[in-house]
């Protein structure tokens, strides 16, 4: 019960009729020229290293963290 690939170029077919491939094609490029720009944003908070993504910082940060605490046995008999 999925979309077939006919009923995929039939709507494609529709939207190119409906906007036109000027329009579709500048939709295309703001839509890249947005990417980039968050791109290259994440690069400038990570220390403008290209290299580092935002996933091995997270990791690294979880890596350094030490969590100190104790054991409460009598407040989990009282919960």
């Amino acid at each position: 019960m999925g979309i077939s690939l006919w009923q995929l170029l039939i709507i494609l077919l529709i939207v190119l009729l409906l906007f036109g491939t000027k329009k579709l094609r500048s939709i295309g490029s703001d839509l890249g020229g947005a990417v980039k720009g968050f791109r290259s944003s994440v690069r400038d908070e990570n220390g403008n290293d290209p290299a580092t993504t935002a996933d091995e910082t997270v990791q690294h940060d979880d890596a350094e963290r030490v969590i100190e605490g104790e054991v409460d046995s009598e407040r989990k008999d009282k919960v």
